[in-house]
C-alpha cells in the first residue's frame, strides 16, 4: 500500500468489460516525504475520491481483480481509502 495524490480522472470509450461502471483515477504515488515518487498510474476507485485528495492505493494485482470481481481483469492499482487530512486545533 502507498499514499498517492489524485491528479485527475481517466475516461475510456473502449475498455475491458471489468472496468465498466468503475471510476478511474489518475494518481501520483508519493514518497515518505509526500513528494512525487515515480510516474502517475491509473487506479480504480469506489470511494469517490476527488482532485487533490490523498488516497491509499494498492498494486496487488490479485487483490485488484478481486476488487472489480473479474479474475481476468487487467486492473492493477485500486484505491483502498481516502486519507482524512482534517486536523483539530
Amino acid at each position: 500500500m502507498q499514499l498517492a495524490t489524485v491528479i485527475g480522472h481517466a475516461t475510456a470509450t473502449i475498455k475491458h468489460p471489468s472496468l465498466n461502471g468503475w471510476r478511474m483515477l489518475i494518481v501520483q504515488p508519493l514518497g515518505v516525504r509526500r513528494d512525487a515518487s515515480g510516474d502517475p498510474v491509473i487506479a480504480v476507485d469506489r470511494f469517490g475520491a476527488g482532485a487533490d485528495e490523498t488516497v491509499i492505493v494498492d498494486s496487488d494485482g490479485q487483490g485488484a481483480r478481486e476488487y472489480v470481481g473479474d479474475p481476468k481483469s487487467p486492473v492493477r492499482w485500486f484505491v483502498v481509502g481516502i486519507v482524512d487530512e482534517t486536523r483539530s486545533k
